[in-house]
């Protein structure tokens, strides 16, 4: 038997997974009708686990028409199984959808409440709007021709050197302008990482809890998990090593600088230190560095990025969610080891993040006005952070208060559920993301994410006392 499975693989059942490994290459037309499948001995070898769950998979796929046998030869793929086939599923005339493709954390988002704490987003009212909108006029004078060309795929060049100059002023690293590609948003950043470098079945390490997101578009990859619980003093390194020599996980996802959810900050020794067990073990370290200027305190300690000097870590540093979240502007910086494959996937997922927000955020990035929004944004977020904060103080709660970013990550009451308390609170007119979302195991039930950053002062302190309101309701009602 090989080595056992826990829980920590993803919420599908291991046959289940090795069922999606091989639908993923027959729809990839990587195997094609009538192509040997591998036997049961190498895939059970090649995942180690036991042959019997391999055989489990295969009959579900011969059963659903999707694979036959050949006696004493073994499993072949069905003659119908073209690219077309699979996109009609047997026992329906719907369109078939991949049964990972899920995004709980939008759907909590989409739903219309007066006071909106899921949004780890900026109250608009905190942006420039008026400032920015006559930018857009000067954009244009100085691009009559914006409208008429593309962006390539990786990037506007001006762009990217002025962010290129601005990374080494900040990181006091040496780049050049053909190791950053910019995204349409972290969140593509992620999944065109994922896409490039991890395959399916392919150990993750992710941190416990983590973005949600991020959660989604790896097990969409069809990832085992390998999680790493993240506490206010960053991470157990030994349980780090330990996964890294006996897993050889492919990646590394993190998000050590003001983490979403919990707004803990990694110390500056185990950053070192883990760039250092990426080197040793071959894992590629995934930064996700969406809040680095949304400090409170002082400025936080310098990216993992800072220490690799072999290539082991590909850096995401987004922009755009404290200037104008609709531009869409975030950069990925690596070697070029890591940017070269990057910007082919790119190409293949939009050809280029669109050239008119590239060049409107390129000219407000440079101006006096930038600087001093993001000095009194700072100010506007510690203040919203500690009303909300204030509010929560006789509650019972608790959790760590963040020396930046926009969110804070509470631990309830036992007698509380989250999922209890996010029904009556969506019926209420209040949502909030529960921690089972953010946690690669599904479980965490006894924790919420709250996000001070998306709704006015007022309506904070009003939708923070209804909260409040709710769990006393909800408490009484089980005593």
């Amino acid at each position: 038997m090989g080595k056992k499975l826990t829980a920590a693989d993803g919420s599908k059942p291991l046959f289940l997974q090795v069922y999606d490994y091989v639908i993923t290459h027959i729809e990839r037309g990587e195997w094609k009708a009538h192509d040997k499948l591998p036997s049961i001995r190498i895939l059970a070898q090649q995942f180690e686990i036991n042959r019997l769950t391999v055989f489990r998979a295969y009959q579900l796929l011969k059963q659903e028409g999707k694979t036959y046998v050949k006696e004493k030869s073994g499993y072949y793929v069905g003659s119908g199984n073209s690219v077309a086939a699979f996109q009609v599923h047997k026992h329906s005339q719907d369109i078939a959808v991949s049964s990972s493709l899920k995004n709980e954390m939008n759907e909590i988002q989409q739903l219309p409440v007066l006071y909106q704490f899921s949004q780890a987003l900026i109250d608009p009212n905190l942006l420039p709007n008026l400032y920015l909108s006559d930018y857009v006029k000067k954009v244009f004078d100085i691009y009559p021709k914006l409208m008429g060309t593309y962006s390539t795929p990786q990037g506007d060049e001006e762009l990217r050197e002025v962010l290129c100059r601005y990374m080494i002023g900040d990181l006091r690293v040496q780049l050049n302008v053909q190791e950053l590609l910019i995204a349409s948003g972290a969140q593509q950043a992620i999944d065109l990482i994922s896409r490039t470098f991890v395959r399916p079945m392919d150990y993750v390490l992710i941190e416990r809890p983590t973005y949600s997101a991020a959660i989604d578009i790896f097990r969409q990859q069809g990832a085992r998990f390998l999680p790493v619980d993240i506490n206010p003093g960053g991470y157990d390194l030994e349980i780090v090593e330990r996964m890294m020599k006996e897993y050889k996980p492919r990646v590394f996802y993190m998000n050590p600088t003001f983490h979403n959810p919990t707004g803990y900050t990694v110390p500056p020794l185990q950053r070192k230190q883990l760039v250092e067990l990426a080197e040793k073990y071959r894992c590629l370290l995934i930064e996700d560095d969406a809040f680095h200027d949304m400090y409170f305190e002082g400025p936080p300690p310098q990216p993992l990025f800072t220490y690799d000097t072999e290539g082991w870590v590909v850096y995401i540093r987004s922009f755009s969610k404290y200037v104008a979240p609709g531009l869409r502007i975030c950069t990925v910086i690596g070697r070029r080891s890591i940017i070269e494959p990057l910007i082919i996937a790119k190409s293949l997922a939009d050809n280029g993040t669109p050239l008119v927000t590239q060049k409107i955020f390129l000219h407000y990035f440079e101006s006096e006005r930038m600087r001093k929004h993001v000095g009194k944004l700072r100010t506007a977020l510690q203040l919203r952070r500690d009303i909300m904060e204030g509010e929560l103080a006789d509650s019972g709660w608790s959790w760590v208060s963040p020396k930046g970013g926009l969110n804070l990550w509470i631990k309830l009451p036992n007698e509380l559920s989250a999922e209890a308390l996010l029904s009556e609170s969506i019926r209420q007119s209040v949502s909030f993301v529960p921690g089972r979302i953010c946690d690669p195991l599904g479980e965490m039930n006894s924790w919420i994410r709250l996000s001070y950053s998306f709704v006015k002062e007022g309506q904070l302190r009003d939708g923070v006392k209804r909260l409040m309101d709710i769990s006393q309701q909800l408490m009484k009602s089980r005593c």
